[in-house]
């Protein structure tokens, strides 16, 4: 069978809701992932199938983009926010950032695609402050270089009611008495995870989005406060929040990095809030302006 789409990181948070978006579209979807049992709601939707499958491997990926239609689209939404220092970047950025992007790449002009829709991140540069931000450039870079129709969407943070982001913080008010919170001015304009994949189908069917780049911002500018706060309020939390010194946050972060289980913070994402997290000025609001969505603001999610 023939797929119109591969989408390639589907079974994350962003990818679960494009997934149904797409087939709601009307689009045949083939995602392959490492983690099958995590998938099971998005084995309910009938025209997506999950495939066991490492697309880190070039063979898997070669294999899955000959089964993508002639005229149908690859979707890459893969991305990692954490790796060990190192310049300009360690190898999970390498990997998931840049060689994976260049690889999907060859295996789409080996089997004739052409369209290309690539994830990167707001504030992506490939001599950005954070290892992270040089990594997504450089993936960026790969894209712009590639004979592709390819479009790169860029969002500032993305929420929504799975997102690792409001909630995480919604969680860590509802545990603790106090929260020493570092940072505290770094600005961010959430955008939905809803109106992120809108635009991602939505550039599908639009020809004018080839060879284009695009910022995904919501309608509102938040301090870092500010969004602890309001996910304060969406846990119903008493938290006290106490704005520290930029030094205690780096202290915080590289305690993160040393303790067990998931990293919830590091230095390299302290390094990332050096920049605001917005349009930038006098950049184009292409959700309302090309995409015609109806932006969802952040306080909604509660």
């Amino acid at each position: 069978m023939k797929y119109d789409i591969l989408l390639i990181g589907g079974n994350g948070f962003v990818g679960r809701v494009l997934a149904a978006q797409l087939q709601s579209a009307g689009y045949s979807v083939l995602i392959p992932t490492s983690h099958l049992a995590a998938g099971r709601e998005l084995r309910l939707l009938p025209k997506v199938h999950l495939e066991d499958a490492d697309v880190h491997e070039f063979d898997a990926l070669q294999d899955l983009c000959s089964r993508v239609s002639p005229s149908g689209a690859v979707i890459n939404l893969v991305g990692v926010l954490h790796d060990k220092p190192a310049q300009p970047y360690g190898k999970v950025f390498q990997a998931a950032h840049v060689d994976l992007a260049k690889n999907i790449i060859t295996a789409m002009q080996m089997n004739g695609l052409k369209r290309y829709l690539h994830m990167s991140a707001l504030g992506a540069d490939s001599n950005g402050p954070s290892m992270y931000q040089r990594s997504k450039g450089d993936g960026e870079a790969a894209v712009r270089a590639s004979n592709l129709d390819w479009t790169i969407f860029r969002p500032s943070v993305i929420f929504g009611a799975q997102d690792q982001f409001i909630n995480l913080f919604a969680k860590l008010t509802k545990l603790f008495p106090v929260m020493p919170l570092a940072n505290h001015t770094a600005q961010f304009q959430p955008v939905s995870v809803d109106d992120v994949a809108s635009a991602f189908v939505s550039a599908l069917t639009m020809p004018m989005t080839i060879h284009q780049t695009y910022d995904l911002v919501g309608p509102t500018v938040y301090t870092m406060k500010e969004i602890v706060e309001l996910a304060k309020r969406k846990a119903g939390a008493s938290c006290a929040i106490i704005p520290v010194p930029a030094f205690v946050g780096y202290l915080q972060a590289l305690a993160f990095e040393f303790l067990p289980g998931p990293t919830l913070m590091s230095r390299d994402n302290i390094a990332s809030m050096q920049q605001p997290n917005i349009l930038p000025l006098k950049g184009i609001d292409v959700l309302k302006d090309v995409f015609k969505v109806s932006r969802r603001s952040l306080e909604g999610m509660q």
